[in-house]
């Protein structure tokens, strides 16, 4: 499989736009609830960084690694935790600060893993959604944009570990290759 960057889907500062609104949402209602952020990594990162210089209080930041993907573009539906949370959420106010929820079934079982460590509140925040994509209902409080079912790069996002630098978000072109051919 060979892939290249396609067309800009969102530029940088419409997304520093959008960021800077959610950021405002998120203040007005965790203002005072001294609330933990758990971003998902690796993709998340850069939203997550962006988004927390702009909450003008303090809050706790917290880390859970997860794949589903490895060197695909769709997910494998197996879920496995490569880093757990250091922080005990229970009885706290929790914001689960995603890069992306496409299928879904990465972030529900996320959810359904940190329900189960009894937080006051457990919310989820995410840049990009792909509603014609889910599988399963995710209840998203704090939305991005939706875009289009593209395998998308670029501010986090990435594609077998390359693309997560760049400062937009690209539609990434996916060309088959066959294995053995004569040219």
């Amino acid at each position: 499989m060979k892939a290249s960057l396609g067309e800009i889907l969102i530029p940088n500062a419409e997304i520093q736009r959008r960021v800077k609104e959610l950021a405002e949402a998120i203040s007005r209602d965790y203002y005072e609830k001294d609330p933990i952020f758990i971003g998902v990594l690796k993709g998340a990162f850069i939203f997550m960084a962006d988004l927390l210089r702009s909450i003008p209080f303090s809050v706790y930041i917290d880390f859970m690694a997860v794949s589903s993907y490895g060197d695909s573009t769709e997910t494998s539906g197996i879920v496995k935790i490569d880093k757990d949370l250091d922080m005990d959420i229970r009885n706290r106010h929790v914001l689960i600060v995603e890069d992306i929820i496409d299928s879904g079934l990465t972030l529900h079982y996320l959810l359904r893993i940190l329900y189960s460590r009894g937080p006051a509140s457990l919310e989820v925040c995410t840049l990009l959604n792909k509603p014609t994509r889910r599988k399963v209902n995710i209840p998203i409080k704090y939305l991005g944009f939706d875009i289009p079912p593209e395998f998308v790069v670029g501010y986090g996002l990435d594609f077998a570990g390359k693309y997560r630098n760049l400062p937009d978000i690209y539609i990434l072109k996916i060309e088959e290759t066959q294995v053995g051919s004569v040219i």
